[in-house]
């Protein structure tokens, strides 16, 4: 099995986050970058303000690595037009694919059409600029009849608006990786969880992001039905080792 084409290296944290300065931060983006375009994965996901250095950087090397990057993330609070303001940006920048963390918050407390408004604007203005658009639901906030409803409601505002050929470039997916889960309990994908998105997904695709961390882990994803897998360890993975990488 080729697994690179369903890996996305993705590498998310803040320089604070990471503990080093605005510099080293870079640095390290680059490193996951110029490996991504080494090793022919099909995606690297980075945060909106690094898009355009990243695109640069792919231009320079003449290479078909496409870039993803996340809308509102990790909490997913902002209000719509805010969401629509960044997402703006980071396709002007270069990004090919828009994770949007979906308003999750909104919809436990009973808010349905703000989440319906919200995924309605982020994939249409993903699909009118040609974008894969992924929604992010953010598993480990949600119990498993939420996870059920909260990705049928995006596959049905989905079909109900879109055609069928822009199906295939609409994702549900399942965490940013940063929620704080008590007991240490897994804040990412996991076989049930991933189960639960696929059933209620279909016709839209879904992406395993956060856990997946051997590359055992990563065929048995893929034998599952997901098109992506999201990895800060991804060169680990396809080598057939483990990853001790957070997300």
């Amino acid at each position: 099995m080729n697994i690179k084409k369903y890996l996305d290296s993705t590498y998310l944290k803040t320089a604070d986050q990471a503990g080093l300065d605005k510099e080293g931060n870079i640095k390290v983006v680059k490193g996951f970058v110029q490996e991504a375009i080494d090793e022919h994965f099909k995606l690297i996901m980075i945060r909106p303000n690094m898009v355009s250095l990243v695109r640069q950087m792919i231009t320079d090397a003449t290479s078909d690595l496409q870039i993803g990057t996340v809308i509102d993330f990790p909490d997913g609070q902002a209000t719509i037009d805010v969401k629509l303001v960044e997402a703006k940006k980071a396709i002007q920048d270069g990004a090919d694919d828009l994770d949007f963390v979906c308003n999750y918050e909104a919809f436990k407390n009973g808010n349905i059409d703000l989440v319906k408004e919200e995924i309605l604007k982020g994939t249409q203005l993903g699909i009118e600029n040609n974008k894969v658009v992924k929604w992010i639901i953010e598993v480990a906030a949600l119990n498993d009849k939420q996870i059920i409803q909260l990705t049928a409601l995006i596959k049905n505002v989905v079909i109900s608006n879109f055609k069928e050929a822009n199906f295939a470039s609409v994702f549900v997916k399942s965490s940013t990786g940063f929620y704080k889960t008590e007991n240490n309990l897994p804040n990412g994908a996991t076989i049930p969880v991933i189960s639960l998105m696929l059933e209620n997904a279909t016709p839209l695709s879904v992406k395993a992001a956060g856990g997946v961390r051997t590359y055992g882990e990563a065929v048995e994803m893929i034998n599952l039905g997901v098109n992506r897998i999201g990895t800060s360890g991804a060169k680990a993975i396809a080598d057939g080792e483990s990853t001790n990488s957070g997300y």
